[in-house]
């Protein structure tokens, strides 16, 4: 009896294990680097890849850059069919609550799940790296429409590490500007002349009277 409980145990702890596995695996979101080697031309390149989404919440989508005999790529890839092989289609991505992007990008000659742009490249990556998330939308072949979430964790070094090897560098997002208040103002306005403070405190003057 005590040898049935200790397996019965066993076999319910084991249950256990497996059906936590897929969150530990998922609890990644981490973007990785990684250096690949192209098996036609036996030539090294590099990408930054993205984590794999959720199961059952989104399409299966993820995004790399890619650097690649010295040309930046930003690559799509799909368990779907997104359009024939050496294709174009529609994609648009919205990095947090920023206006959407819409752009063209093209299928490989040997592939209908996984497509790139060359001249979007720069800017696809400037954007990522800008954000905490982007939400991508790919238009099929098939007229229907992918989508998926993809989180922006700790992606400037694998990304920044591709734009090295294709000799660029990320572009730095300056400090949001600071809003003009009262002191401000008056910084400014005890640097006027006496003719300019007049003309500035008209205009103040015209703007209340027409506040009423």
């Amino acid at each position: 009896m005590k040898h049935t409980y200790h397996f019965k145990r066993s076999i319910r702890v084991g249950i256990v294990l497996l059906l936590a596995c897929p969150l530990f695996t998922w609890a990644d979101n981490n973007w990785t680097y990684q250096q690949k080697s192209d098996s036609l031309n036996n030539q090294t390149y590099s990408t930054a890849l993205s984590p794999l989404p959720r199961p059952g919440l989104y399409d299966d989508i993820t995004l790399e850059m890619v650097c690649k005999d010295h040309k930046l790529q930003a690559v799509i890839n799909a368990d779907d069919l997104i359009a024939s092989q050496n294709s174009e289609f529609k994609i648009e991505y919205q990095i947090d609550k920023n206006p959407a992007v819409k752009l063209s990008m093209k299928t490989f000659p040997d592939s209908k799940r996984r497509g790139f742009t060359e001249t979007e490249a720069k800017r696809i990556a400037d954007d990522l790296l800008s954000g905490q998330a982007v939400f991508v939308r790919i238009n099929t072949m098939i007229r229907t429409v992918l989508s998926s979430s993809i989180p922006l964790d700790n992606i400037a070094e694998p990304i920044n590490q591709v734009l090295k090897d294709c000799g660029f560098t990320a572009s730095t997002k300056s400090t949001a500007e600071l809003p003009y208040d009262l002191t401000t103002f008056e910084q400014a306005f005890n640097q006027l002349s006496s003719e300019q403070k007049q003309n500035v405190l008209n205009k103040i003057k015209d703007i209340m009277k027409t506040s009423h």
